[in-house]
C-alpha cells in the first residue's frame, strides 16, 4: 500500500515537472499547425511555353525547395483528345504530359491543372466550333454563361480529359476576371431579374458540380465571387477560393472573412511576375514586399494552402479580323522577362513559406548573394539596390515620375554600370540574367528617347537623319541582346518561340525606323 502511495507520488512529480516541456510541446504543435497544407507554384503556359525538360528542372527545384503542389495552366498546351482545336502551336503530346505528371509525382509534387471555364477564354473562343459560347462575338475573352447547355457539354469534355490525366484531388476552374458579366441581351435580362453574383454563381455552380461528379475538388479564383458574394453559399462547399493578392490591401476584392464564415476554405495566391511586369521593367520591390506581408496574413487567417503566380503575359490580346469578326491571329499584349530569370523570388517565397515570422527582403538577398553568388559585401549591397530600384515605366511617352527620359536614364545607368562590373563566383548564368534585364532596360530607355523626340511639338523633318542614325544603333544593340537572350533561354523556351519573342521585342523601333526612312 505503502508502495503504491509512493509510485503515485513519483509518477505526479515526473507528470509536474514535465508540464513546461508538454506545455511547450503543445504550443509547437498549435505553431505548426499553422503550416500550409499546399505549398504550391503556378505556371503560366499562355506564352513562353517552356520545353519538356525545362519543365521538369523547374519542378525538381521547386521539389528542392520544399513545394509540394504544380497549378498548371496549361491552356493551348495540352492535347484535348476530343479538342484538338484548343491546342496550339506547342502543345505537349500525351505523352509528355502523363511523363511530366509522373515525374512530378517522383518527387512529392501534386500536379493540378487549372482549365478557365469562364473568363480567358481567347484560345478557345478564337475557334468557329465554339462561336455560339461568346458573349461577345469581338471581345472572346468571355463565355456567356447563358449557354450553360453547350458549356456543360464542352466541360465535362474538358474535365474529363483532364481528371483521366491528373491524380491531384483538386481542379482549378480559374473564374477570375469575367468582366464580361452581364454584357450581352441575355445575360442583361437575367442580371436586371436577380443580380451579377447570381449569373456568375449559377454557371460556375454548373462547372463545380461537374469537378465534383469526377471525385475532384473545384479550385476557382476568390476576386469575381468577393466582388458579388450575394449568391455565394449556392456553390457547393467542397469549393476552394484563391484569394490572389499582389500587394495590395487586404481583402482587396471584398470580405474573405464573410465566406469563410460560410464554411469555404481559401487559399492564398502572391505574385513573381505581374501588372506592370514587362520585359525592360520588373517590380521586384513589391514582389519582395508581397512576400514579406501577405504570407504571414494568409497563416493568421486561416487559409490551407498557398500558391505563388508568375504571369508570362496580362492575358489581353491583339486580334487580327476577317469578315464577321472571325480570328485570323492574336498577339498577347504585354510580355515578362521569362521565369528563368526569377529564381531568387522563387527561393524568398520558400524560405518565406518555412518562416513564421515575415521574410526580411534585405537580409535575404544578402544571404542568397552570398551564398548563391560568392559575392562581397559591396557586390551584395550592389544586388540590393538592383533589386529596390524604383520600377518606373514610360507612359503616354512620359515617365511616371521622374522629370524626363534622360532623367530616367541617368538614375538607372549607375546601377546597370555596377551590376555589369560584378563577377560571380558561382552561378553565372543566372547573374546574366540580371545583367541582360539591365541592359534591356536600357535598350527601352534609349528607344523611347527618340520616339519621344519624334513625337515633340518642334520635331522636324531635318531631324530625321539624325534620328535614324539613333535607331541604327539601337537595332545593333538589339542584335546583341537577343542573342544573349537567345543563349540564356535555349533549352527552356522552344527556338521558335525564343525568335518570335526577340521580334516581338524590336517590333516598336522597326516600325519607327521604317515611317522615318519614308521621310528622309
Amino acid at each position: 500500500m505503502i508502495l503504491k502511495r509512493v509510485y503515485r507520488i513519483i509518477f505526479v512529480l515526473v507528470l509536474f515537472l514535465n508540464m513546461p516541456a508538454a506545455m511547450q510541446a503543445q504550443e509547437n504543435a498549435v505553431e505548426d499547425s499553422t503550416d500550409f497544407e499546399v505549398k504550391g507554384f503556378h505556371i503560366d503556359l499562355r506564352i513562353q511555353v517552356m520545353t519538356p525538360e525545362a519543365l521538369k528542372e523547374f519542378a525538381k527545384q521547386l521539389s528542392d525547395f520544399g513545394l509540394n503542389t504544380l497549378v498548371m495552366e496549361w491552356e493551348g498546351t495540352y492535347p484535348f483528345e476530343k479538342h484538338p482545336a484548343i491546342s496550339n502551336k506547342y502543345s505537349y503530346s500525351r505523352e509528355e504530359v502523363d511523363e511530366f505528371i509522373t515525374y512530378c509525382e517522383s518527387l512529392g509534387i501534386k500536379v493540378i491543372p487549372l482549365q478557365q471555364s469562364l473568363g480567358h477564354v481567347e484560345y478557345i473562343l478564337r475557334n468557329s466550333r465554339y462561336s455560339l459560347l461568346k458573349e461577345d462575338r469581338k471581345d472572346i475573352s468571355q463565355l456567356c454563361p447563358m449557354e450553360s447547355e453547350a458549356s456543360k457539354e464542352l466541360f465535362t469534355d474538358l474535365f474529363t480529359d483532364l481528371a483521366n490525366t491528373h491524380n491531384s484531388d483538386y481542379i482549378h476552374i480559374g473564374g477570375d476576371e469575367t468582366y464580361l458579366l452581364g454584357h450581352c441581351s441575355k445575360c442583361q435580362k437575367k442580371v436586371e431579374e436577380s443580380s451579377k453574383s447570381k449569373l456568375f454563381v449559377d454557371h460556375m455552380k454548373m462547372i463545380t458540380e461537374l469537378v465534383i461528379d469526377l471525385d475532384k475538388k473545384p479550385v476557382m479564383w476568390a476576386d469575381i465571387i468577393l466582388k458579388h458574394p450575394e449568391a455565394a453559399s449556392e456553390l457547393p462547399k467542397e469549393t476552394i477560393f484563391v484569394d490572389w493578392n499582389y500587394g495590395w490591401k487586404i481583402n482587396h476584392f471584398g470580405d474573405v472573412p464573410g465566406l469563410q464564415e460560410k464554411g469555404f476554405t481559401f487559399w492564398g495566391s502572391p505574385a513573381i511576375r505581374s501588372h506592370p511586369d514587362n520585359w525592360y521593367v520588373t517590380n521586384w520591390p513589391t514582389h519582395f514586399k508581397n512576400q514579406e506581408e501577405f504570407i504571414p496574413y494568409a497563416r493568421k487567417a486561416g487559409y490551407e494552402g498557398l500558391v505563388m503566380t508568375s504571369w508570362s503575359t496580362s492575358g489581353v490580346y491583339g486580334f487580327t479580323w476577317d469578315v464577321d469578326y472571325d480570328v485570323m491571329g492574336m498577339v498577347q499584349i504585354r510580355n515578362t522577362y521569362p521565369m528563368s530569370g526569377f529564381r531568387i523570388l522563387i527561393a524568398s517565397y520558400a524560405e518565406a513559406l518555412k518562416q513564421k515570422k515575415p521574410i526580411d527582403a534585405k537580409s535575404f538577398v544578402a544571404q542568397y548573394g552570398k551564398n548563391r553568388f560568392g559575392l562581397n559585401k559591396e557586390q551584395r549591397e550592389t544586388l540590393w539596390k538592383f533589386f529596390s530600384a524604383k520600377p518606373e515605366l514610360i507612359k503616354n511617352g512620359k515617365p511616371v515620375w521622374s522629370a524626363d527620359i534622360d532623367e530616367m536614364y541617368s538614375n538607372y545607368e549607375g546601377i546597370r554600370k555596377a551590376i555589369k562590373e560584378i563577377e560571380p563566383k558561382d552561378n553565372v548564368s543566372e547573374f546574366e540574367h540580371y545583367k541582360l534585364m539591365v541592359d534591356l532596360r536600357m535598350h527601352y530607355l534609349k528607344f523611347k528617347g527618340v520616339e519621344a523626340e519624334y513625337n515633340h511639338k518642334d520635331f522636324s523633318i531635318e531631324q530625321t537623319p539624325e534620328l535614324l542614325k539613333k535607331l541604327d544603333e539601337i537595332l545593333a544593340e538589339a542584335e546583341s541582346l537577343n542573342k544573349r537572350f537567345t543563349a540564356l533561354n535555349s533549352g527552356f523556351l522552344y527556338e521558335t518561340e525564343l525568335q518570335e519573342q526577340n521580334e516581338l521585342r524590336v517590333q516598336q523601333v522597326k516600325v519607327l525606323y521604317n515611317r522615318l526612312a519614308k521621310v528622309k
